[in-house]
């Protein structure tokens, strides 16, 4: 297997961070724009120790991890950095494979170095992903499983794909909204198809079957939960639970947690409904817009989740930014690049600024930070605008103007413009 040479020189990099002791580690975990309480290293470790202690770790209302991972690091391997850095490299391997998938080369041939190089530059080095693995965030593990479920999907293999996905969703109840673009690529294929649009070309039938697997799979992760946390159900409401519920309110770079402290508790129900449902309302829509090109749909509905879910941290963003490098194809077609750059460069220089003079100063207030967090959303809404628009203006191609004056010699006047258009398909 033929490996970029940026993709073992960044792994060993990334490795080297781990091992060394870097200063200021510490107040990477305390930060709210890295972790949140679904993905705080700070609550694992509390649910670890009320876990040793005999104390059930769901009761207090703080920990909202999987009980999986809880079994995981309190039985198999303590939650060490190095952990995190192998889940970094997992996942830069696995965007490699699926832009092998995606452009029909073999990954046993390195045709491409160039490209492989910047794949894995763009994910290991994003600073959107690397600052939430630093802080020990399990955001991270979470990226990693989706692009294994991706990898898998194009490659066709139907059974880890779906175990991939249904781990995903284990750990956060939002995965979902990619488990119709993965059924989707797993009965056709990840080949671009973006200037070619046709109708969904795969197997429909198959669908119901590898939907039933996957259900299969993820009621045995829920069963196997059950059983760790001793037969108790406590732990639905408190992981899963508090994606639709919203129980803490500690500030994060997303659009909820300001919204509903300021807002009364007779209506928050009601939009807590609302909030919730504007996430699955883009599934259908973009899944069949872009029925050509389910990964490119998958990839669509990851810039979905990077700006509005509900618990966000900046992995969630960064995901999207760095899958943006598997599609070249589309990069021609972006309106406006540069303006999304810098929304992006105005938040993550807004966010920690904010954050310091609110929570550490004292001399702002949440209105301060919130607007920190409405540059990132609008960064995150433009970049995932941005992406639609390349992948429908793509089928169009290039509009080529020709002009050609006719001059009557006799009058010497112009007789008239005669405008042909052309369209070029890719």
């Amino acid at each position: 297997m033929n490996t970029p040479p940026a993709f073992s020189f960044l792994v060993c990099l990334r490795l080297l961070l781990a091992v060394l002791p870097l200063p200021g580690q510490n107040l990477l975990k305390h930060d709210h724009q890295l972790s949140s309480p679904l993905t705080s290293n700070l609550r694992l470790k509390e649910g670890l120790w009320l876990l040793d202690n005999n104390i059930d770790p769901y009761t207090g209302g703080s920990f909202h991890h999987s009980p999986l991972l809880l079994s995981v690091f309190s039985t198999i391997v303590p939650p060490l950095p190095i952990i995190w850095a192998i889940s970094d490299a997992v996942g830069a391997w696995a965007l490699l494979r699926i832009w092998h998938a995606r452009q029909g080369l073999s990954f046993q041939k390195g045709t491409r170095p160039n490209v492989e190089n910047l794949i894995t530059s763009v994910y290991l080095l994003n600073p959107y992903l690397l600052l939430p693995s630093l802080a020990l965030s399990t955001s991270t593990f979470e990226n990693t499983l989706t692009l294994l479920a991706l990898m898998f999907a194009s490659q066709g293999k139907v059974s880890s794909a779906l175990l991939a996905i249904a781990f995903a969703v284990h750990l956060t109840s939002s995965s979902i909204l990619l488990l119709l673009p993965i059924l989707m690529i797993l009965v056709s294929s990840p080949v671009s198809h973006l200037a070619s649009p046709r109708p969904f070309h795969g197997n429909l039938k198959r669908i119901p079957f590898l939907f039933g697997e996957f259900t299969l799979y993820w009621l045995v992760l829920v069963g196997a939960a059950c059983i760790i946390t001793g037969g108790s159900w406590s732990w639905v409401r408190a992981s899963w639970g508090a994606t639709l519920t919203l129980p803490d309110l500690t500030p994060n770079p997303g659009l909820w947690w300001y919204f509903f402290t300021e807002m009364f508790d007779h209506f928050r129900p009601f939009f807590l409904m609302v909030f919730s449902v504007h996430l699955v309302i883009y599934i259908l829509p973009i899944c069949i817009k872009f029925q050509h090109d389910p990964l490119y749909a998958a990839f669509l509905l990851i810039g979905v989740l990077g700006t509005f879910k509900a618990y966000l941290t900046l992995a969630d963003p960064g995901l999207f930014i760095s899958m943006i490098s598997i599609f070249p194809e589309v990069h021609g077609y972006l309106r406006h690049p540069i303006i999304t750059t810098l929304l992006h460069l105005h938040a993550a220089l807004l966010l920690p600024l904010q954050h310091v003079l609110w929570v550490s100063e004292g001399r702002g207030n949440a209105n301060f930070y919130y607007a920190a967090s409405l540059v990132m959303g609008m960064a995150g809404g433009a970049g995932l605008v941005d992406a639609c628009w390349a992948g429908m203006r793509i089928a169009v191609g290039d509009a080529k103007e020709w002009v050609e004056e006719k001059v009557d010699g006799e009058k010497g006047k112009d007789e008239g413009k005669v405008v042909w258009w052309e369209v070029v398909q890719q």
